[in-house]
C-alpha cells in the first residue's frame, strides 16, 4: 500500500537566500533555505570544520522539544554529507520551514512532547538536501529518504509507505530511513514493536524507494505504472529530474 500522490519540488524560491528550495509530498509542504558559508559566531566556531545549524519552524505555533529533537538528527545526517572539513571557522545555516501538514497536524498539538513526528521526516530531509544543492554547498553525495510503516490490516500485516498521520497513530511500527546516493545507510530511526525479520523488509522496500538502479527512459504514465509496481515513488530519479530541469532553466537564454 503506498501513496498516490507523486512528490513535486521547485528551487530558488527565495531570492535572498543563497539557496531554497520547496517540496510537498504525502500532504506535507517544506519550504528550505540555506545560507553559507558564511562568518560563525565564537561559541559556534569548530576550528576544522563547518558548524549546521538547523532550525525547524512547525506550520503553527512555536517550536518545542519535537522540533529541536528534529534538529538534532537532521544536523548529524546532513553533517555526514557535507564537507565541512572544507570550510573551518564558519557557519552553514538551514532553515525549514512547515507551511502544509495533513489534517492540520500541528493544530491543537502543542509541540512539547519528545516522540517523533515520523510522517514529515522525509519532507524535511529532501527539502534540505535540494536547498544544498540550490546554494552549490559541496557535498560528498546527496541523499534521499522515506517513511515505513507496518499495519495490521484484515488480519493480516502490511508495509505501508509514506503513511498518514493518522495511520502512524495505529501502526504496530514506524521506520524512517535515508539512503545516500552510494546506496550506504544515512539514517534510520524506528519506533515500535518490531522482529528483526520485519525490519530487514522495511529496509528492503525503503532501500527500493531511495536507492533504485536508474530505469530505462519512461515518461509520464509509464514512469507512475513502474512507481506503483515498485512499492512507491523512485526518490533518486525525482532527485536528478528536479536538478536536471532547474539546470535546464538556468542555460536557456544561451
Amino acid at each position: 500500500m503506498t501513496a498516490t500522490t507523486l512528490p513535486e519540488a521547485a528551487l530558488g524560491v527565495l531570492p535572498r537566500a543563497d539557496g531554497s528550495a520547496r517540496y510537498s509530498h504525502a500532504g506535507y509542504t517544506v519550504t528550505a533555505s540555506v545560507n553559507g558559508p558564511i562568518e560563525a559566531q565564537r561559541r559556534d566556531e569548530h576550528a576544522y570544520e563547518a558548524h549546521i545549524d538547523v532550525i525547524v519552524r512547525p506550520a503553527a505555533g512555536v517550536g518545542g522539544t519535537r522540533e529541536r529533537h528534529l534538529e538534532s538528527i537532521l544536523q548529524s545526517s546532513l553533517a555526514q554529507i557535507i564537507l565541512v572539513k572544507n570550510f573551518p571557522r564558519s557557519l552553514i545555516q538551514i532553515v525549514l520551514q512547515v507551511e502544509d501538514s495533513p489534517e492540520n497536524d500541528y493544530v491543537n498539538t502543542k509541540l512539547v512532547q519528545a516522540s517523533l513526528n515520523f510522517a514529515i521526516m522525509p519532507a524535511l530531509m529532501q527539502t534540505a538536501v535540494l536547498a544544498l544543492l540550490s546554494a552549490a554547498v559541496p557535498m560528498r553525495a546527496t541523499a534521499t529518504a522515506t517513511a515505513v510503516a507496518i499495519m495490521h490490516q484484515d488480519g493480516a500485516k502490511q508495509t505501508v509507505v509514506d503513511p498518514h498521520p493518522r495511520d502512524i497513530e495505529k501502526a504496530q511500527s514506524v521506520h524512517v530511513l535515508a539512503f545516500t546516493s552510494h546506496d550506504e545507510l544515512l539514517l534510520a530511526e524506528s519506533e515500535g514493536d518490531f522482529t528483526v525479520k520485519e525490519w530487514d523488509n522495511v529496509y528492503e522496500t525503503a532501500r527500493g524507494i531511495c536507492c533504485r538502479s536508474p530505469p530505462q527512459a519512461k515518461e509520464g504514465m509509464a514512469m507512475l505504472l513502474d512507481d506503483e509496481s515498485t512499492g512507491g515513488p523512485d526518490m533518486r530519479q525525482f532527485l536528478r529530474s528536479t536538478m536536471g530541469f532547474k539546470v535546464a532553466a538556468d542555460l536557456h537564454w544561451k
